[in-house]
């Protein structure tokens, strides 16, 4: 790619990634995006076809940022149960990040056709690295998908309602001491 078309693509994804998470993936258009990026519609469609595409490369930082929490919430010299309630605190507010987000995600899960579904799998394989990590003090048949929905669950409820913060940890405390092995 040419420097100046790179220059482009990174403005456009940057600007992007500001108004997603001020308004919400279902309140922005193309249009505006463009206009906001300073950069006419053929340049963003040239670089995003679709919305769900220009979407998807603002999460893309996602993956890097889910890898390193897990890789810290299961090194911590700590019990189980403060290492999984770290997990699910820094999972959860990636979700909260943008607008709306939690709830797509969460929705989207299991779904291989979704414009979302490289996200999924990135929390999916996150969530079973913790289940791997901490196996011997998780209930015995708990799975990625489990835990992905239900901090997708609490992270939907802080998205959409004027919880205060401590509300997100009182749940996710209930679903850690949940999860955990009697």
């Amino acid at each position: 790619m040419r420097a100046d078309a790179q220059r482009n693509r990174d403005r456009i994804v940057e600007v992007a990634r500001a108004i997603f998470r001020a308004k919400g993936f279902e309140a922005v258009s193309m249009d505006e995006v463009a206009k906001a990026a300073e950069v006419g519609p053929g340049t963003l469609y040239r670089h995003f076809a679709t919305k769900e595409s220009l979407y998807d490369a603002v999460l893309e930082a996602w993956a890097d940022k889910v890898n390193t929490a897990v890789d810290r919430a299961i090194s911590l010299d700590a019990p189980a149960r403060e290492r999984l309630l770290n997990w699910l605190t820094d999972y959860a507010s990636m979700l909260t990040e943008h607008k709306g987000a939690a709830a797509r995600i969460t929705a989207a899960l299991g779904d291989p056709g979704s414009p979302f579904a490289a996200k999924c799998q990135t929390y999916l394989g996150a969530n079973q690295r913790v289940i791997n990590a901490l196996d011997s003090a998780l209930r015995p048949g708990v799975e990625a998908i489990q835990i992905s929905r239900l901090v997708g669950g609490v992270a939907a409820v802080v998205d959409t309602s004027e919880l205060p913060a401590d509300a997100a940890a009182a749940m996710l405390g209930v679903v850690a001491d949940g999860l955990l092995a009697p």
